[in-house]
């Protein structure tokens, strides 16, 4: 696996911000930077969370969000903000997020220690 890029928690003035277990790898992290260039957006952040659906129970979402909820957790990685939201944050906890790009694959993948099993199509867990 490739290398994390390294946390930072960050807190808004006088605000208190709890962090979450996700990682994301250097990799990833740098597909983030390219994307967020491209779209011309300093003011988004990547957002993960687990919602309920799909064939295994869970599926992830993984989005870029301008906004911050309450209760969000948020971790800085080298200039990506990745959010959980506090739903999310114990059905993520030691997950991390990698981006592949071979001739196989091109895309983001969440490698997740709580998922019991996924379905055939590898979008939702349980």
């Amino acid at each position: 696996m490739t290398d994390t890029a390294t946390p930072a928690v960050e807190t808004a003035a006088g605000d208190t911000t709890t962090a979450h277990g996700v990682t994301i790898t250097a990799t990833a992290a740098d597909k983030v930077k390219s994307l967020l260039t491209q779209e011309g957006r300093d003011d988004l952040r990547l957002r993960v969370a687990v919602q309920p659906g799909g064939c295994s129970g869970l599926i992830y979402q993984l989005y870029f969000d301008e906004r911050l909820l309450e209760n969000d957790a948020t971790v800085d990685f080298d200039g990506v903000e990745v959010v959980v939201d506090a739903m999310s944050v114990p059905y993520l906890d030691g997950a991390a997020i990698d981006f592949e790009d071979t001739i196989q694959k091109q895309g983001f993948t969440i490698d997740n220690p709580n998922a019991q099993g996924s379905c055939a199509c590898g979008d939702s867990f349980h």
